[in-house]
């Protein structure tokens, strides 16, 4: 893989490598440097995370998900969906619009009574049927990607469904197929998420929706106003080189998008994945599936329901041996370290020089990790990585990967 953004690069700074317990993994190709942009890519397909049947319209754009502003563009065929643009709204293709309105229109009781997570289930089938129409390579792309799939009552019930009502399509579309269909999308999505300050009537309608995010790994972050309510998600994406990277409970890399910004280029929805600190030729990149912050039971138990492994990174190896009431109060103690206290970074030095970090299985033995990388501001638990490098010398500023805040770095050096 190339750096697909910023400076162009000839040389791959990633590729593909058998790790012995972890399967396929990406690793440094060549020595890479914190805030370094490795990987910038487009989304497979998109589609809305707002349930079908529901009297309230998504408030974004269908195609690019940024916030429609009241010159949006409905569909005059389908009146079902909204753009931003015309450019947008050429994306719309009549075969998917066709079967929106069909859907629409059959209304089917036993639809309807279906959980909104089946019916999001329903608008990620039309989005890869109509991908199989519109670019068979990329629906080739699609079904490469991990995840086969039985067949369930869920993608029985949607096969039919959608058989009956969608136009016909010019590839095969079998139950089996649309059973694997399902499972790509449940170990491939990534979530687009909504800022923390939603209205509260859209809370009651996304709710159902916060656990296919637990499911679907990555939310795409926007910036967000504080507040204690949980992010709930605008849109799921595929994004088949980013879905390559392992997980790590202690990452050296996290992924970065600004999905509202201005960008006229139609590229606000790619993923950009950048480096925390510096790694070596041949070291596994890795990234976390969820907030760092998470205590070790609550992680392996996200990890194995979720995505069916057990973690054994270095810091779970460690944690392990925690018990039940060690690992409570080593999570209080890392969201204390969220608080800005200025002496908090020095102290954990120090106790990390002490304690030859992780020897004592008692003190929790990345605590410089936490006090360097981990946003500080309150219900955030974003990861803060160097913004890309402009000369030989590492950025001073780390940028947070959710809220987007910029602090100076005043530690320095990598860990």
């Amino acid at each position: 893989m190339k750096d697909d953004g910023g400076a162009k690069s000839e040389t791959p700074l990633l590729q593909v490598a058998e790790i012995n317990g972890r399967g396929r993994s990406l690793v440094a190709a060549q020595p890479l440097r914190a805030g370094q942009v490795i990987l910038r890519e487009s989304p497979l397909l998109l589609y809305s995370a707002f349930p079908f049947l529901t009297s309230s319209p998504s408030p974004y754009c269908d195609h690019c998900f940024r916030h429609l502003s009241q010159s949006s563009h409905r569909c005059q065929s389908c009146s079902l969906v909204s753009f931003c643009t015309p450019n947008c709204l050429s994306f719309h293709t009549p075969w998917l619009c066709e079967s929106l309105r069909r859907l629409h229109q059959s209304s089917s009781a036993a639809f309807a009574d279906q959980s909104p997570e089946r019916q999001v289930q329903a608008r990620f089938l039309l989005s890869a049927y109509n991908l199989a129409s519109a670019s068979p390579p990329d629906f080739q792309i699609l079904l490469s990607l991990q995840g086969n799939g039985d067949s369930t009552s869920d993608s029985a019930f949607l096969h039919a469904l959608l058989s009956s009502v969608c136009p016909p399509l010019p590839v095969p579309i079998s139950p089996e197929l649309t059973a694997a269909l399902l499972e790509k999308d449940k170990v491939n999505g990534f979530g687009l998420m909504e800022p923390f300050s939603v209205c509260n009537e859209k809370r009651s309608l996304t709710a159902a929706l916060l656990e296919k995010d637990k499911v679907n790994g990555f939310g795409l972050m926007e910036p967000f106003s504080v507040c204690n309510e949980k992010r709930s998600v605008r849109a799921y994406g595929i994004y088949p080189k980013t879905s390559f990277f392992n997980h790590d409970c202690l990452p050296n890399a996290c992924r970065f998008d600004y999905v509202d910004s201005d960008s006229s280029d139609g590229n606000n929805t790619d993923i950009i994945i950048r480096m925390i600190h510096d790694v070596p030729l041949g070291r596994e990149v890795c990234l976390s599936y969820f907030p760092v912050n998470m205590n070790y039971a609550g992680r392996q138990k996200r990890l194995l329901e979720d995505y069916g492994f057990r973690c054994e990174c270095d810091r779970c190896k460690v944690e392990s041996g925690w018990s039940e009431g060690e690992d409570d109060e080593n999570e209080e103690a890392m969201d204390e370290m969220d608080g800005g206290e200025d002496d908090q970074e020095e102290e954990m030095e120090e106790e990390e020089e002490e304690e030859g970090c992780g020897d004592d299985e008692s003190s929790f033995p990345h605590a410089y990790f936490f006090a360097r990388y981990m946003c500080e501001k309150e219900n955030c638990f974003g990861t803060l990585a160097p913004l890309p490098p402009k000369s030989h010398d590492v950025s001073r500023f780390l940028e947070c990967n959710v809220c987007g805040s910029v602090k100076e770095d005043e530690v320095g050096g990598n860990p």
